[in-house]
């Protein structure tokens, strides 16, 4: 008889991480997120704006919300975000946890995921592709001081 393949866990955590940006109310990209330790879930999260405030894909279907000044959503928080104000609000420690993660983080949420300790990233699709730039700056930012980041491909 076959040994049984049983999935690993980054791959649970980064599927995880899809069908949580199906959770998404952003009109434009749907991200999602999971932070975990050794074998355990600490926090998740996805895209959108705060709880309280306006669902984009209900408010503006088409267009989504208004555009800030430097060209992007005026209401979301990023999926790592979420998960890491979710964290912090339930006083939970990220230093050494691993995030897992739909698109790589954009150079704010890099500098966020360095601040809590945060210590690997996976990550799924670009964030410089989508966007059209011509590097991945939060990549680089938690490459050069320390953080690993591996682009996710499935065992």
């Amino acid at each position: 008889m076959g040994k049984d393949l049983k999935p690993s866990f980054e791959d649970i955590y980064m599927d995880l991480a899809v069908n949580l940006a199906k959770r998404s109310h952003c009109v434009k990209m749907k991200v999602g997120s999971v932070i975990a330790k050794d074998t355990r879930i600490v926090s998740l999260g996805y895209n959108g704006p705060p709880a309280g405030t306006h669902n984009c894909d209900e408010e503006w279907p088409l267009e989504g919300c208004k555009r800030s000044n430097k060209g992007g959503c005026s209401l979301a928080l990023h999926a790592e975000e979420n998960a890491i104000i979710y964290a912090a609000k339930n006083k939970i420690d990220l230093e050494g946890t691993c995030l897992f993660v739909t698109l790589s983080p954009c150079l704010p949420c890099a500098r966020m995921i360095f601040a809590t300790g945060i210590k690997k990233v996976f990550y799924l699709a670009s964030y410089a592709e989508y966007k059209g730039m011509s590097s991945d700056e939060g990549v680089d930012f938690l490459t050069k001081f320390g953080v690993e980041v591996v682009k996710y491909k499935k065992d």
